[in-house]
């Protein structure tokens, strides 16, 4: 701690609190892209049972764990973004000297969620991802079976 009871970017309790957020956003950043693999995986392997079993009316169940996915991805984004500003205010308190102690025991999300989500539903790393998973899955009910 400095003089007049601010803190520094170099003391331990700064640097903990700033590491415990950018493992939080780590986090969410891998929990977004297992998202993605699982949704590919999943998606996959419905697609190999519809073929096999010989019914493209079955195809569009594909459809059900896409969209589940999409939206669970998104959650994930919003909550990265939402960490991200939280880390970015509390720099911004570090540096203007009115950082308080308790701000050093509060690692949550700053934004609201809903709203958040929803923006991260048109990221670039969402949208051309799923958009194209699904137009697949049409495209395989269409012309391949």
């Amino acid at each position: 701690m400095a003089d007049n009871g601010k803190y520094r970017e170099n003391s331990q309790s700064v640097q903990t609190h700033l590491q415990i957020i950018q493992s939080v956003i780590q986090r969410m950043a891998s929990n977004s892209t297992s998202c993605k693999a699982w949704c590919i995986t999943l998606v996959s392997a419905i697609l190999v049972v519809v073929a096999d079993k010989g019914k493209p009316q079955y195809t569009l169940i594909a459809i059900f764990p896409s969209i589940l996915f999409l939206f669970l991805d998104a959650y994930y984004l919003a909550l990265e973004k939402m960490f991200r500003e939280s880390y970015n205010s509390f720099i911004e308190k570090l540096y203007k000297g009115t950082l308080v102690a308790s701000d050093l025991y509060v690692v949550s999300p700053h934004g609201n969620l809903v709203k958040s989500v929803f923006k991260s539903l048109l990221s670039f790393s969402i949208w051309p991802f799923y958009s194209t998973l699904l137009v697949m899955v049409w495209i395989t009910k269409v012309f391949v079976m």
